[in-house]
C-alpha cells in the first residue's frame, strides 16, 4: 500500500509539474482594449487582430431624467469589447467627439464643432493606422452620428491612405420581441434603458423616469422629402423619447446578446475582406489620371 501511494504522488507530482511548465509556456491572453496593452503586447495584438481595429463612437448627452449622460458612449464601448472578445480585435479608448447639437440646451452636452469634429476623426483614424490598424470599425452608438459616419467614410477617397474606414451601426433594436411595449423608443427609451441596465446597471434610475415625458409633440409638419435640423427638438424639446420606465433586464439582455454577435460578426467579415483596399488604391491611382480611364 505505501508502495502504491507513493507511486500516486509521484505522478500526481510529475504531472502538476507537466501543466505548470505549459502554463509557463503558454503566452499571456492579450487583452482587448487598446489603454491596457504594453508596447510590445500591442504588436502582438496587431498581429493576432490582423490589422484589425474598433473604434467604438459614443456621445455626451442628456438621456431623460433617469440615465447617465454616457449612456451611448458606455453601451456601444460594452457591446464592442464583448464583440472583440468573441473574434478578437483592438479596441481603441472612449470616443465621444461626434455630432450632438441638438442637444447643446441641456446640462452635460459636450458639442464639438463641425470642423473638430472631422478633424479629431481623421486625426484619430490616421493614428490609429499609424500604429497598424488598416482596418478600422467604426462602431456608432449614437443616432446622432448617422448621417456623419457615412460622409465621413466617403470621404476617404479624397486623397490617398493605407488604410479602410468601415461604418457599423444598428443590430441591436428588436421590437418585434414580445418584451418591447414602447411605440416611441426612440432615445432613452425601453430599449436603450433595458441595454443600459446590462452595461452599467449602477447608472439606471428607474425610479426617475416619470419626472419627465418622452411623447412626440410633432411640433413641425412638413413633407416626408422635407428635412429641418431642428426636427429633433421639435418632437422632443426634453431630450427624451418614449418611456423609460418600461425596461426590463430581459430585454436588454437579448438587444445585447443581438449586437454583440452583430459586431463580432463585422469583425469576422472586415478581417476576411481583401478587396476593399486594393479597390481604393486602384481607385487612387486611376484618379492621379482621370483622362486615361476607359470610358
Amino acid at each position: 500500500m505505501k508502495r502504491s501511494w507513493a507511486r500516486c504522488l509521484m505522478m500526481v507530482l510529475v504531472s502538476t509539474g507537466m501543466a505548470l511548465a505549459t502554463q509557463a509556456q503558454s503566452p499571456n491572453k492579450l487583452s482587448t482594449h487598446w489603454e491596457e496593452l504594453t508596447g510590445p503586447d500591442f504588436r502582438d495584438a496587431i498581429l493576432q487582430a490582423r490589422g484589425t481595429c474598433l473604434l467604438p463612437f459614443g456621445i455626451l448627452e442628456k438621456h431623460g431624467p433617469h440615465l447617465p449622460l454616457g449612456t451611448d458612449l458606455l453601451n456601444v464601448r460594452y457591446a464592442s469589447l464583448h464583440a472583440a472578445a468573441q473574434e478578437y480585435a483592438v479596441v481603441f479608448p472612449e470616443y465621444y467627439f461626434g455630432q450632438i447639437f441638438e442637444a447643446k440646451h441641456e446640462p452635460g452636452t459636450v458639442a464639438y464643432s463641425r470642423e473638430l469634429q472631422f478633424l479629431l476623426l481623421q486625426e484619430t483614424t490616421d493614428e490609429m493606422a499609424r500604429n497598424g490598424c488598416k482596418k478600422i470599425l467604426i462602431v456608432n452608438g449614437h443616432g446622432g452620428n448617422e448621417s456623419l459616419l457615412p460622409y465621413f467614410a466617403q470621404t476617404q477617397l479624397d486623397k490617398f491612405h493605407d488604410y479602410v474606414v468601415y461604418i457599423q451601426w444598428g443590430g441591436h433594436s428588436q421590437p418585434e420581441n414580445p418584451l418591447h411595449k414602447d411605440k416611441v423608443d426612440m432615445h432613452a427609451g425601453q430599449s436603450e434603458t433595458s441595454n443600459t441596465m446590462i452595461s452599467r446597471p449602477d447608472l439606471v434610475h428607474l425610479d426617475r423616469t416619470p419626472q419627465e415625458s418622452g411623447a412626440d409633440l410633432d411640433r413641425v409638419h412638413l413633407p416626408e422629402t422635407v428635412y429641418t435640423g431642428i426636427w429633433w427638438y421639435a418632437k422632443f424639446p426634453d431630450h427624451y423619447s418614449g418611456d423609460g420606465g418600461l425596461a426590463v433586464k430581459e430585454l436588454g439582455e437579448a438587444d445585447m446578446k443581438l449586437w454583440i454577435t452583430t459586431i463580432s460578426d463585422a469583425i469576422r467579415a472586415v478581417k476576411a475582406d481583401d478587396v476593399s483596399l486594393k479597390l481604393q488604391n486602384e481607385f487612387f491611382e486611376k484618379s492621379k489620371h482621370p483622362l486615361d480611364t476607359k470610358q
